[in-house]
């Protein structure tokens, strides 16, 4: 009995360790098929072969644009290095615009003159900053002649209202714009035309014919100024009559009872 018994243990044992050897072994389409099984039934991983897979895509994609930009920048290179090996054209200094020409006619209007000051420079200016525009044309046009060393005939309009009236008589013109220049008696114009002349150099040669005067000389009477108070009235514009026993208007000063410096302008 003892012997069945073990006859009938011993297959028992052997059949166990078939199916278990069986069950560790697979086929290689049925593995396959579990993966694919595996990767539908989970979304998850699905999702990450994508992101993955786009990944891919978007280095590839930043390769193509750098290899672009580096054809850019080599043709660049390229077209730059053939520009060196061009030949450089020449540039020519423009011609001076004739000045010198136009002042021997009169400038534009031959016909408005100046009379008696045919061996001056006069500018009429002002020296009030109501107007910032207007006195900085006026002061730089004063430096201008200053820096040449001549003597200028410099008619303030705000010292003196018959400045202004003598202006516009000439350019007829009941407001014109400041400063305005006389040449040796001939009109020139207002501040640009100066500074135009000037750069170009032909008011050096316009002036060059003009006497000069020492450098830094100072009127001592009126400090460049061109005015001194009147010397009958002191500047008060008022004289005592002896003869009537009342004040009078002086008559040789201006409405600011200033008259020209007999020291530089006479």
């Amino acid at each position: 009995m003892a012997e069945l018994e073990n006859s009938d243990a011993k297959p028992s044992s052997g059949s166990m360790f078939f199916n278990r050897s069986f069950t560790m072994q697979a086929n290689p389409a049925e593995s396959d098929a579990s993966k694919v099984h595996l990767l539908l039934n989970n979304p998850s991983s699905l999702n990450r072969a994508a992101s993955i897979s786009k990944i891919y895509s978007s280095i590839d994609s930043v390769k193509g644009k750098v290899k672009r930009l580096c054809n850019l920048f080599e043709s660049a290179k390229s077209s730059t290095s053939s520009n060196e090996h061009s030949p450089k054209v020449a540039l020519r200094p423009a011609k001076s615009i004739g000045y010198s020409s136009s002042f021997s006619s009169g400038f534009n209007s031959p016909s408005i003159r100046l009379p008696g000051t045919e061996d001056r420079i006069v500018v009429y200016f002002t020296s009030l900053r109501g107007v910032r525009r207007t006195y900085e044309d006026c002061y730089a046009v004063r430096m201008i002649f200053r820096g040449f060393r001549i003597w200028v005939d410099e008619r303030d309009i705000s010292m003196d209202s018959a400045y202004r009236k003598e202006l516009q008589s000439v350019l007829r013109k009941n407001n014109p714009s400041l400063p305005q220049v006389f040449i040796k008696g001939k009109y020139v114009g207002g501040a640009e035309v100066i500074k135009s002349m000037f750069e170009v150099g032909e008011l050096a040669k316009i002036l060059d014919d003009l006497p000069r005067i020492q450098p830094g000389l100072v009127c001592d009477c009126c400090g460049d100024v061109r005015f001194v108070p009147c010397g009958n009235c002191s500047g008060s514009r008022k004289v005592f009559d002896e003869d009537e026993g009342s004040l009078k208007s002086c008559l040789e000063c201006n409405e600011n009872g200033l008259i020209r410096c007999p020291g530089c302008c006479s």
